[in-house]
């Protein structure tokens, strides 16, 4: 716990800005030319990879559970993994896995 505002606020400060600087190098310094065909290729999956990153460490170690897997939680996540893949819709996908994680929580608890 950080007691200190001016630690807290120096600490906001820094990484604004390194997040400025890193942001900066793609838009500032490439953002006018041409990029290869190899790097949009790479590119375009990175929001599609960044999703599961965030999402994984919730599913397999929920902090609800003190960090012990949960079937229920995995149960959600495969459903909303098989929906989104199979009907490619992803307003599904998420209602799906609400629906499976909200009513596994009703019916175990």
């Amino acid at each position: 716990m950080i007691e200190n505002k001016t630690e807290l606020w120096t600490v906001i400060i820094l990484l604004g800005l390194g997040s400025f600087t890193l942001r900066f190098l793609f838009t500032g310094f490439v953002g006018d030319r041409q990029m290869p065909a190899w790097v949009l290729r790479h590119l375009r999956y990175t929001a599609v990879a960044v999703l599961p990153a965030l999402v994984a460490p919730l599913v397999v170690w929920p902090a609800a559970t003190g960090g012990q897997p949960d079937p229920v939680r995995m149960s959600a996540a495969v459903a909303t993994l098989a929906v989104g893949y199979f009907s490619k819709n992803v307003l599904a996908a998420i209602a799906t896995g609400a629906v499976v994680l909200f009513g596994g929580i009703y019916l175990m608890g």
